[in-house]
């Protein structure tokens, strides 16, 4: 059952996006966004709006037309995200900025927000104020937590915490926000909201926990980009923090400051010694743990949710529990 509904509602989604006219002139502007929306990806953020607004009632044009905004946003960020940080890649082809220019794939993204607001509009009038003001909310929130992951590249030190808040910031609220708009466009009650939005938040956080996992001990085929990346690239994951706090006044204090000051070419055994040292404090272990909790979390979140048809709530507690042993 799961595996069906989870891909009507990806059906429904691309359909949906696949019918927006976005604009045509100039095409600079608006090829782009054609072009990122078309490089696919899993459409979680969405598929949470409908699978919330499912827990209550069938879909109709709100919920599809939101959950299509939630998505549209998503992309809107990751055109940013990926200018800030010079990538060259997205799902396996040139970002945007590399296959035309910074400018242009800045000013997609701004259009991709202006239409990201318009689809969220295609609600009763009695739901619009809410999900507007939300929106707006959990944009800024987006955005601080981009400011802060860049922040923290010049910071010599931060702690475990305010990583889990940057995290929290960039990518939970948005997934908290994609099932909490499920319940508003079905008429939910504002405790409802408040729980989806929770379980989201939780599961958000476990999600990118994962993708720190991942980018360490993942298979390279399955993950879909080159693991170790982040230990190349220095980036102040929970791994490394936890490393970091672990090996502090030990003998390999010493040698984790060498390799995250290394300026040399061997990527591979910088990649393996650092592993190295995680494996030795357990770093893995213990991030497990914590990505165990979040989901554990999400999921009594959910189990209180107390709707009139509690079976309705199946498909996204399978689905909660597919992302918790995602292997890419």
């Amino acid at each position: 059952m799961l595996h069906t509904l989870v891909s009507d509602y990806q059906a429904t989604i691309n359909a949906f996006l696949k019918g927006q006219n976005f604009g045509e002139q100039p095409t600079e502007l608006y090829e782009p966004i054609r072009y990122i929306l078309g490089l696919g990806g899993k459409r979680m953020r969405p598929l949470l709006t409908l699978m919330a607004h499912h827990i209550y009632k069938d879909l109709d044009h709100s919920a599809v037309a939101v959950a299509a905004g939630v998505e549209v946003f998503h992309n809107f960020s990751l055109l940013h995200d990926d200018i800030m940080d010079n990538a060259p890649m997205r799902r396996g082809q040139p970002t945007v900025h590399e296959k035309w220019d910074a400018n242009v794939a800045i000013l997609s993204g701004d259009v991709m927000l202006v239409r990201a607001y318009q689809l969220m509009m295609q609600v009763p009038d009695h739901n619009l104020r809410t999900i507007l003001g939300r929106f707006s909310e959990v944009a800024a929130q987006v955005c601080e937590g981009q400011q802060w992951d860049m922040n923290f590249e010049g910071y010599k030190e931060i702690s475990k915490e305010h990583y889990l808040e940057m995290i929290k910031l960039k990518t939970a609220v948005l997934l908290g926000f994609a099932l909490e708009m499920g319940a508003v466009t079905a008429n939910a009650n504002e405790a409802d909201r408040a729980i989806l939005n929770e379980v989201g938040i939780k599961a958000g956080l476990g999600f990118q926990l994962m993708d720190d996992l991942l980018d360490v001990y993942g298979e390279a085929d399955k993950f879909g980009k080159m693991v170790g990346g982040d230990i190349v690239a220095n980036k102040k994951t929970f791994l490394l923090l936890e490393a970091l706090t672990l090996a502090k006044d030990t003998p390999l204090e010493a040698e984790l400051d060498f390799w995250l000051n290394y300026k040399g070419e061997d990527k591979v055994e910088k990649v393996r010694i650092v592993t190295a040292i995680y494996n030795t404090f357990g770093v893995k272990e213990t991030t497990e743990a914590l990505i165990s909790q979040y989901f554990q979390e999400a999921m009594v979140a959910l189990s209180s949710l107390n709707v009139q048809h509690p079976e309705r709530k199946l498909p996204l507690m399978k689905l909660l529990v597919q992302l918790m042993s995602r292997e890419s």
